[in-house]
């Protein structure tokens, strides 16, 4: 197993941004500093990174192209080498962090990231989703050893963001739990401390979304930074990911993601949809699998109270060319990770399952 906990530094406060940040670059020695931003968001951020008019350091801005993609990353590389950069900020939401985190690690340069939403554990975790710049899923992650040097992000500024960002986090840090807990539950892994943490982990995720989540969502749309808000946005955040940095590929992924992977792969128009979304529909998928029917019948009132999606034929994605199903069905066979669900998996089963669970949702829309 490989142990990633997570970022060196985290807090997650109001003027957590302006009262940390300066003194963390100031302890990595930070003098030439590049700052990796969007666009819209990087408007509502600015306000809190007050030590941008700091002369004690050099600072070089890059607007990125919306994807993690290797040329991205290619690019900021030859910035980081132009500049002499010494230090990489990332300020945006879980693309971006991928991006900063991928480009740290291939160029070998310090980051730290502050989100500016809350849709995923991305800015925690030591991995790369990695796209093409238009938009295609690569349908591979990149991994590294390198941890950011801190995550710090501020209630204030992540409530300012699109409260759909929020539900598909939600849905994608539920789906932590759904994954894992039939994996981390066999016999011969009971007693191993760091997935015992793991699955603690996920427990708190998932309690934690069922009992506060609805009151989170209204909050937020009200701007209202509530306790529960704040709770279930740090979750999101960090704990999602404190379950794949102490569970390894026992609690990181399994058919939810794997059938998200899937669909970007293949199904180009799916990129309209939120990641959250796309991984919301796959928890449905990971219990048709295990044949847990009960189960998504009983998520049924949170899935159409939050909007999220139940079925291909529904998002208007199901391929008219039977080949697409068969693709994405070869490559789920082909993750490592859905093969460490407890119950016999190959293509027919995969395909069998997906067509069953497309007939069974039927009854919700």
């Amino acid at each position: 197993m490989k142990i990633k906990c997570g970022p060196d530094y985290y807090m997650y406060c109001e003027h957590a941004i302006e009262n940390e940040v300066p003194s963390l670059l100031k302890e990595h020695q930070a003098k030439n500093i590049l700052i990796v931003h969007g666009t819209r968001s990087w408007e509502v951020a600015k306000p809190y990174m007050t030590f941008l008019n700091d002369p004690e350091w050099n600072f070089v801005y890059h607007t990125y192209s919306g994807e993690c993609s290797y040329q991205e990353a290619a690019n900021l590389d030859q910035i980081i080498k132009d500049n002499e950069i010494d230090f990489i900020i990332g300020v945006g939401g879980g693309k971006l962090s991928d991006l900063v985190g991928v480009t740290g690690h291939l160029s070998n340069v310090k980051y730290g990231v502050i989100p500016t939403l809350a849709s995923n554990c991305a800015p925690w975790t030591p991995l790369s989703v990695m796209y093409k710049e238009n938009g295609e899923a690569e349908g591979k992650s990149e991994h590294y050893k390198r941890q950011a040097a801190f995550l710090i992000t501020d209630p204030n500024l992540v409530i300012d963001s699109p409260v759909e960002y929020f539900i598909a986090g939600l849905a994608d840090t539920l789906a932590k739990w759904y994954e894992s807990v039939a994996i981390l539950e066999q016999k011969d892994l009971q007693n191993e401390p760091f997935l015992q943490m793991a699955k603690a982990a996920t427990e708190v995720c998932r309690q934690s979304i069922l009992t506060d989540g609805t009151k989170a969502i209204e909050d937020m749309k009200n701007k209202v930074v509530s306790d529960e808000f704040v709770r279930l946005s740090e979750i999101i955040i960090a704990v999602a990911g404190l379950v794949g940095g102490l569970g390894d590929k026992y609690a990181r992924n399994a058919a939810a993601n794997a059938l998200h992977d899937g669909m970007g792969k293949y199904i180009p128009e799916s990129h309209e949809y939120l990641h959250g979304e796309k991984v919301a529909y796959g928890i449905l998928y990971q219990l048709a699998l295990e044949d847990k029917w009960d189960e998504i019948d009983a998520l049924m009132p949170m899935y159409q109270t939050l909007d999220l999606p139940l079925s291909l034929h529904q998002m208007n994605l199901y391929p008219q060319d039977e080949k697409v199903i068969d693709d994405i069905v070869a490559f789920m066979d082909g993750k490592e990770k859905v093969h460490l669900i407890p119950i016999e998996i190959n293509q027919p089963i995969l395909k069998d399952k997906l067509l069953q669970l497309e007939g069974y949702m039927g009854r919700y829309q």
